[in-house]
């Protein structure tokens, strides 16, 4: 079974550079990472690769050497040919979907070829770029905000099946995310864009050193759907979103993110706990929580009016 990646040809910023950027990965059947100032970490183990990343960005904090290490790991020793690609613009555009035909390596005589000199990327593998869909916008953030993530089947799919086969990529056919088809990725934006009025102040948004903020937090395990920390303990918080799930996999993927955080990110002086949202009252997964003291349910509600006059 192939595995799903979404990776950032290069940083969006600038528009030119990425069109030429992408242009070249497309006609050359390839894509690039940059971090050049780690030289060759193709071989290293994983704890090589963390001491040298955090040898290198003394400034940043473990948890974000320890992201940066796990793209790069991810990149030499995870992805395999047969894999799929999922090239980003920003966090809302689809660029494009490629299979992996060669790994990773470590090539950077292979920038001189791009005649891009702001293109200065060591790091190289083979792709190769299916003519559609490309360049497809949606009207929220899809995809997480690292150069390298693991993206999975269920999410995978559901993004092209929110694909029209007709729709051109402009502007005016900006799609809903496969993710906001279901109501839980409206509650996701809605909660953090209210998050101090929905909290009433209890809890914020996790941002760490590295500008990070909570919301879709990547960790070596998958991504959190908000990571938040307590205001008055400063305790962490792992909210996460129901989303369909079976009882026992959101109980379940609640530890196991609590237990990363708890491993990764706390303090001796730190705790963590968890909080369930979903909508109507599940049976069984009150029966799982009963069994944990560190984990709450919080439902949320739904009240749609209509007037006979748009609102002022």
């Amino acid at each position: 079974m192939p595995q799903y990646w979404v990776f950032a040809p290069v940083e969006s910023g600038d528009p030119d550079l990425y069109d030429k950027v992408w242009d070249y990965d497309l006609l050359n059947s390839t894509i690039s990472m940059g971090w050049n100032d780690l030289g060759d970490v193709s071989k290293m183990s994983r704890e090589e690769l963390f001491n040298t990343i955090a040898a290198t960005y003394p400034e940043k904090p473990n948890p974000t050497v320890g992201l940066i290490a796990n793209m790069h790991w991810n990149f030499f020793h995870e992805i395999m040919p047969g894999d799929i690609i999922l090239a980003r613009r920003g966090r809302m555009t689809l660029s494009g979907i490629g299979i992996v035909s060669s790994p990773g390596q470590y090539d950077p005589e292979r920038k001189h070829l791009t005649t891009i000199p702001e293109h200065t990327h060591d790091n190289w593998m083979g792709v190769k770029w299916k003519e559609s869909p490309r360049d497809i916008k949606f009207r929220t953030q899809i995809f997480p905000m690292f150069t390298l993530s693991k993206y999975s089947e269920e999410k995978y799919s559901s993004l092209i099946s929110a694909i029209p086969s007709e729709i051109d990529g402009s502007d005016d056919d900006a799609l809903e995310s496969p993710s906001v088809i279901v109501l839980e990725k409206y509650l996701e934006e809605f909660l953090v864009k209210n998050f101090d009025m929905i909290f009433k102040g209890s809890i914020r948004l996790f941002e760490d050193s590295g500008a990070y903020i909570g919301q879709q937090y990547q960790t070596g395990i998958g991504i959190i759907d908000i990571l938040a920390v307590d205001s008055k303990t400063n305790d962490f918080v792992v909210i996460e979103l129901k989303k369909g799930q079976t009882s026992d996999k959101v109980v379940g993927q609640t530890l196991r993110y609590m237990g990363w955080v708890k491993k990764t990110l706390c303090s001796p002086n730190q705790s963590v706990r968890g909080i369930i949202i979903c909508e109507s009252k599940d049976e069984k997964l009150g029966y799982a929580i009963d069994m944990t003291s560190n984990i709450s349910i919080r439902y949320y509600k739904i009240s749609l009016q209509l007037s006979d006059t748009p609102p002022s």
